[in-house]
């Protein structure tokens, strides 16, 4: 199972951050993706800083995904295609389709915004409802995260419409129990996720406690 991790801090006022996130994905190849989180998109134009950081981040071995929001397609087409269109010009590998919708009914501005990430050659795409979408997803050909929530759901939860493969994020977990949401992540045969400490509105932004031991103080 691969990690899902965002990440929201700027590679300039937090470079130690960038800097471990880089080292851990070189020493462990094809373990780790990043979720590159510029407020909801990469902003107007191109930030240099923001392309040498993820320049670094893929030689060492690290998937990234742009971050997309998709506000549970309320958001207009025309802005969702512009945020595809900026990544395009970063060294990301895809996208990550945050509040996707997953009612079937709705369907249209996900399928819009995975064939423009194709069409950019952004070819490895992320859905993420946060719960088992509508079966016509499936045909969308992206990876699907079907649980996006706090541990004390994600320990009852009874994994309806999940498949092996699929991500799980899981937040809030007490520090006793990573080790125990890590396995029951494994037996539910989740193919990638997060789990980690920290709770909303940070869930998954801050480093989890098992990166954060190993990031350098900030020089």
């Amino acid at each position: 199972m691969t990690t899902l991790l965002r990440l929201e801090a700027h590679p300039l006022t937090a470079r130690h951050v960038w800097d471990a996130v880089t080292e851990y994905g070189a020493a462990h190849p094809d373990t780790l993706t990043v979720v590159v989180s510029v407020a909801g998109g990469p902003g107007n134009g191109r930030d240099p800083s923001y392309t040498a950081a993820t320049a670094r981040l893929r030689a060492a071995g690290v998937r990234l995904l742009g971050y997309v929001d998709l506000g549970f397609a309320t958001r207009p087409v025309s802005r969702i295609l512009a945020d595809v269109d900026r990544w395009a010009g970063y060294p990301v590998h895809g996208v990550f389709l945050d509040r996707a919708p997953a009612s079937p009914f709705s369907i249209g501005p996900a399928a819009v915004a995975i064939g423009a990430a194709r069409r950019a050659d952004l070819r490895d795409t992320v859905l993420n409802p946060g719960m088992p979408p509508d079966p016509s997803y499936r045909a969308l050909g992206a990876e699907i995260c079907v649980f996006d929530g706090p541990w004390e759901r994600y320990a009852r939860w009874d994994g309806a419409g999940a498949e092996p493969g699929d991500g799980h994020l899981v937040h809030s977990v007490p520090p006793g129990e990573l080790d125990n949401a890590w396995l029951l992540q494994a037996t539910r045969s989740a193919g990638f996720g997060m789990v980690t400490d920290h709770a909303p509105p940070r869930a998954y932004t801050d480093l989890p406690a098992w990166l954060a031991a190993v990031t350098p103080l900030p020089v």
